[in-house]
């Protein structure tokens, strides 16, 4: 695992950036997630793309989760906000932007469809990922396997609390949601975690160093031979060995790229 600290909220976003547009090409497959941090990420590759310096044609595109429930045309369904945040404003077609179908009334098998989805695509090249409070990613909550499939999962009370501040109230908060699992997730080639403020600062601190557990489903990078985490300082505040995070940053080959460690 790469650990990678910068100044700023602003500073994660160029760098993140960087390592995503590093694996967009033409039959690339993309991860991509939703919520608050990877937005200034989705900003800074909007301008490339703007700007004639990158090009998302002829990729795919997965999302990690959906509501189950809410109508695609709902405005926080993911299928809208991923649209409204990111696909929307780059030049990806939108038929090769997929994700889980929570409007189906059988959601067992809308997961095993969209597993299957996955696996027919080859692979996602890199995935994007947040980490919530309590260290979940995607919406795999503390206690999931780390070896999960797509499925249906129920919120944990804070995951609820902590999305209430897209609804009009945390009553209108969906309580169930299709999810890929831990194991689909560390099935792409490179894991790329953003965490910013301090609130994610435990977070942070579990999933990089604390012992691989369910209790932090996103300890499960530590298992992953490709997992770069990106974060400001005060994500980082917690962690015990930031200096050396930092030595090895400085000291890297050229040839290494970004991950792997």
């Amino acid at each position: 695992m790469e650990i990678l600290i910068r100044d700023t909220p602003e500073s994660v976003a160029r760098t993140a950036a960087d390592v995503f547009a590093a694996h967009v090409r033409p039959g690339a497959v993309l991860g991509l997630a939703t919520g608050s941090t990877p937005v200034a990420t989705y900003k800074e590759l909007i301008f490339r793309v703007e700007a004639g310096n990158l090009s998302f044609r002829g990729c795919q595109a997965f999302l990690l989760d959906e509501y189950v429930g809410l109508p695609k045309e709902h405005e926080q369904s993911y299928h809208s906000t991923i649209r409204r945040e990111f696909t929307s404003h780059i030049d990806i077609d939108d038929a090769d932007v997929h994700g889980p179908d929570g409007t189906n009334p059988d959601p067992h098998a809308a997961a095993l469809d969209y597993e299957k989805q996955l696996k027919n695509s080859g692979g996602v090249d890199i995935q994007i990922l947040g980490v919530g409070t309590n260290g979940h990613i995607g919406f795999n909550e503390p206690s999931s396997s780390l070896n999960s499939h797509t499925r249906l999962k129920t919120l944990h009370p804070q995951t609820v609390a902590d999305n209430a501040r897209f609804f009009d109230s945390e009553e209108d908060v969906p309580r169930h949601v299709l999810t890929q699992g831990l194991g689909t997730i560390s099935q792409a080639k490179h894991l790329m975690l953003l965490a910013t403020g301090e609130g994610k600062a435990d977070a942070v601190q579990a999933l990089a160093e604390g012992p691989l557990s369910a209790f932090c489903p996103a300890s499960v990078l530590q298992w992953h031979e490709h997992a770069t985490v990106i974060c400001d300082e005060a994500a980082a505040s917690k962690l015990a060995n930031t200096d050396y995070y930092r030595f090895a940053e400085t000291h890297k080959p050229e040839w290494q790229g970004f991950g792997g460690l």
